[in-house]
């Protein structure tokens, strides 16, 4: 899944620019080997403040209907409100990329299912806003507390009327955690893989990278690859990444030793 972020202020590469140019970096990704792009309107970092629906929908329709022109078929929309999603839909997404679970938008569920599409449900605490602020404690463990919440959105869904095949699951990395939180869940993914659903994990350039390598955004692609390549070791079967050429590579190194390695083992 490559990141395509049509917002001004996006940690990572949020920017000013027209329409053409993010469909333009869009098709880049896709040639690059990205198997799905995610278009988002709103800038989900920490601290970060809410766009209205209007000028979300402004910021993706342009960009998802360029990138349909441009040949791209899969395409998910990166958003907590039902309004824009259904607009997106409408215009050539396909997949749902919800980081609040259903919790920020009761709509969500019924607009998913009306539309047959597809939904990421990712784990956080709070609003983006705020979801860093107090004590980042989780009763039980976070391990235990994300596996229990992805559980009770991917009900939600079902009793909405999704196909439970058409859900992925995401913890949530770097929303409402710490460093240590973030590793955890990265150690033990095959416990949300329990739940049935593929899981999807996006760590791409985040800030608990920079805490391990000290460095700055800019620089985090050599972490992120780290990242990538445990989250597929540990049963991951969608990535969510930045720089689409590079962690290709990394992905398809790692899901190679996935596959192999036991046959490797066993010729020793």
């Amino acid at each position: 899944m490559g990141i395509l972020n049509a917002t001004p202020d996006s940690f990572s590469d949020g920017r000013m620019e027209p329409v053409e140019a993010r469909v333009a970096r869009g098709l880049a990704l896709v040639e690059a080997g990205a198997d799905v792009v995610d278009v988002g309107g709103e800038s989900t970092r920490p601290g970060a403040p809410a766009v209205s629906a209007e000028e979300e929908t402004a910021r993706v329709v342009p960009v998802i209907e360029g990138l349909v022109k441009g040949g791209a078929t899969r395409i998910s929309i990166d958003t907590t409100k039902a309004a824009v999603a259904r607009r997106a839909l409408e215009a050539g997404a396909c997949l749902v990329n919800d980081i609040s679970a259903f919790r920020f938008d009761a709509d969500m569920p019924r607009v998913v299912a009306e539309a047959g599409a597809a939904v990421a449900l990712m784990h956080t605490r709070a609003r983006p806003e705020v979801m860093q602020e107090g004590p980042l404690e989780y009763e039980g463990g976070v391990v235990t507390a994300v596996k229990a919440a992805l559980s009770d959105a991917m009900a939600v869904g079902r009793d909405a009327g999704i196909d439970p095949a058409a859900m992925l699951i995401d913890p949530g990395i770097g929303f409402g955690k710490t460093v240590e939180d973030n590793f955890e869940l990265l150690r033990h993914l095959d416990a949300l893989s329990a739940l049935g659903a593929p899981v999807l994990v996006g760590t791409s350039r985040k800030s608990f990278i920079g805490a391990i390598t000290k460095k700055g955004v800019e620089d985090r692609e050599m972490g992120t690859a780290a990242t990538v390549a445990l989250s597929i070791a540990g049963g991951a079967a969608m990535v969510r990444v930045h720089d689409v050429a590079a962690m290709i590579d990394v992905a398809r190194v790692a899901d190679a030793w996935c596959r192999l390695a036991p046959g490797l083992v066993s010729l020793r």
